[in-house]
């Protein structure tokens, strides 16, 4: 099991996976902070799966989403279920959408990628943040690799240091509001959330 296989594996399982997927949203604590820290309520949602809960309980609370994934049936689901909002089929590797956000979300899709495909998503974050804007990924407690499970199929993850993480965010021009690992209150998900640097 590789990075690679990332995306067929969720090709395959895309309609179960949204089914199964718990909409409990435990994720709401961070989704709120994320929103009172940023300056506006475009959001840029990468790997956002079928939108439910995170991308529908977003546009509940006013913000205008644009969703991207790399799974056809996943970004059909976002949209049917989101037709106000826009959904983009497209590897997060290489985006370019010559736009800029008020929040960027990673949340549970980011931590898939490869070490060297995360410190080069970096440039990719700073490219599509506005001044002051909010980033949020999810990664693990500290570097490695794991392999864990989607509709009984493995996948991979991986995450790279909190120090290196600090250094990724510093030098592409973000400050760190937050790091929670493995957050008891967020079921165990490890959090970072960060500011992109408003320069004169």
């Amino acid at each position: 099991m590789t990075p690679d296989d990332i995306l067929p594996t969720y090709a395959r399982h895309a309609r179960a996976f949204a089914a199964n997927r718990t909409k409990t949203l435990f994720e709401r604590g961070w989704l709120d902070r994320a929103l009172n820290h940023a300056p506006g309520r475009q959001v840029l949602d990468l790997g956002c799966g079928a939108g439910d809960p995170i991308a529908r309980y977003l546009a509940d609370r006013r913000a205008q989403v644009t969703g991207v994934d790399a799974t056809p049936d996943m970004i059909e689901m976002f949209s049917a279920l989101l037709p106000r909002h826009q959904a983009i089929m497209a590897d997060m590797r290489s985006l370019s959408l010559d736009r800029q956000f008020d929040v960027i979300l990673a949340w549970d899709s980011f931590f898939h990628l490869s070490p060297d495909d995360q410190r080069a998503m970096f440039a990719v974050f700073a490219a599509h943040a506005a001044p002051g804007a909010v980033l949020m990924f999810t990664s693990g407690p500290d570097a490695g690799e794991a392999i864990g499970q989607v509709e009984g199929s493995p996948i991979y993850h991986s995450s790279l240091s909190p120090k290196e993480y600090r250094h990724l965010l510093d030098s592409h021009g973000f400050q760190e509001l937050a790091f929670t690992p493995e957050d008891p209150t967020c079921d165990y998900h490890s959090v970072w959330m960060a500011r992109k640097r408003i320069t004169a």
